[in-house]
């Protein structure tokens, strides 16, 4: 199939924002339950089922690691069954991850049954998301053409941190008026609600004939871009994942606003400064982006107050921002347009990985020494992007 063949026969042309809509929409009711998980789950675990720091960690990156190790499956579901398919399919495993959930919430007086409950939730909400997401991203590109890839991948992006940044105050407030059962209830909502958005929205057609490309073959052609997404994505899973116990050790009060302004900040350099990859290229964008996410993790490891720790979640969330797209657009390029889901679910898998082993790495480091030394980890980890990034461009200039 060509790329000019992208287009949904027997569908009018609409604008942009008419199409794609309904899927940044449905994207966003997704993150919604991401993020009501990552506002409450954690101090939960940690408070409710008298868990450690360490099993905190490995129940906040198991959704990640989950959603890694079936990306090659969801890449293969979405190219040979269509986008609509591999989406629909996520969003009934986050109905029942909210099941589960609620489950564990009915029975966490009996906290190792409870705590095994709630990590079976975890590693089906991570199929789910890995589903929903390569799907609808890969059928928003499919529904207005492959030059807009870019522009599917911000707004993409916004409806996932929109939908963290929202929904983790969102949980919080739910918890602590009503409980946390109302919030694994509206996990089971929401996914319906995703669901409604975009049932009238065709398949992408799908080409049974193409020759597919072995997914550890395209892991390979978009490595470099994947292990800078991987490095700059771990002060993302320390704010996500220890924001919130922080907070609560330094007895500052309620966590919202880290998460509102990371992703406030986060939301705002998409929508204004989107352009920034395709005007001075993929590569300068992410350095600068990563110099500014590792000042932000710094400003959380010393900061003394809750001002300070802000301040340094609204410089990670600018820093963050442009990272996935101006890395991810080139990413796409160096893979036929059939093997788009597999490139797109192989690049998010760096995201899982970092996601997954970040969680338990800064839940040690926060176990020996303290929950803010883990914003080293986060800053170090961005100063190793940058320095993956420098490798190849400098490989890719002389080439």
């Amino acid at each position: 199939m060509s790329e000019k063949n992208q287009a949904i026969p027997g569908i009018p042309e609409k604008s942009f924002a008419g199409t794609i809509t309904p899927v940044i929409l449905s994207v966003f009711s997704v993150y919604l339950t991401v993020g009501m998980t990552l506002g409450t789950l954690p101090a939960y675990v940690k408070n409710e089922l008298q868990c450690s720091a360490l099993v905190v960690g490995i129940v906040a990156g198991l959704q990640s690691l989950a959603t890694l190790l079936t990306r090659a499956y969801a890449g293969k579901l979405t190219d040979t069954k269509g986008a609509k398919t591999s989406k629909h399919a996520g969003l009934a495993l986050i109905l029942l991850s909210g099941l589960i959930y609620i489950g564990a919430s009915m029975i966490d007086t009996y906290i190792l049954p409870a705590l095994c409950l709630i990590i079976l939730a975890r590693i089906v909400h991570g199929i789910s998301e890995s589903l929903a997401v390569t799907g609808a991203l890969t059928w928003g590109i499919g529904l207005v053409g492959p030059q807009k890839s870019g522009k599917v991948m911000t707004w993409n992006g916004i409806a996932m941190y929109a939908g963290i940044a929202v929904g983790a105050p969102l949980a919080i407030t739910m918890k602590s008026t009503l409980g946390i059962s109302y919030v694994f209830a509206t996990i089971i909502l929401l996914p319906v609600l995703s669901w409604v958005v975009t049932y009238r929205l065709a398949n992408l057609p799908v080409d049974t004939g193409h020759v597919r490309t072995p997914f550890y073959k395209v892991i390979g052609l978009i490595a470099p871009q994947g292990l800078g997404l991987a490095f700059a994505s771990i002060g993302f899973a320390c704010i996500s994942s220890f924001i919130a116990l922080l907070f609560s050790q330094q007895h500052w009060g309620n966590p919202s606003m880290a998460f509102m302004t990371f992703g406030a900040f986060y939301i705002l350099t998409r929508v204004f400064f989107s352009s920034l990859p395709d005007r001075f290229g993929g590569y300068r964008v992410a350095l600068v982006s990563l110099a500014v996410e590792v000042a932000g993790q710094l400003l959380i490891f010393t900061a003394s107050s809750p001002a300070v720790v802000i301040l340094g979640c609204s410089l990670t969330g600018i820093g963050f921002s442009l990272i996935f797209p101006a890395l991810g657009v080139l990413a796409i390029k160096k893979v036929a347009p059939q093997m788009r889901g597999t490139a797109l679910g192989a690049y998010a898998a760096f995201f899982d990985l970092a996601l997954g082993l970040a969680g338990p790495a800064a839940g040690i480091i926060a176990g020996w020494y303290s929950y803010q030394a883990v914003y080293v980890f986060g800053a170090v980890s961005g100063l190793l992007a940058a320095f993956i990034l420098f490798l190849n461009s400098k490989k890719t200039s002389q080439s």
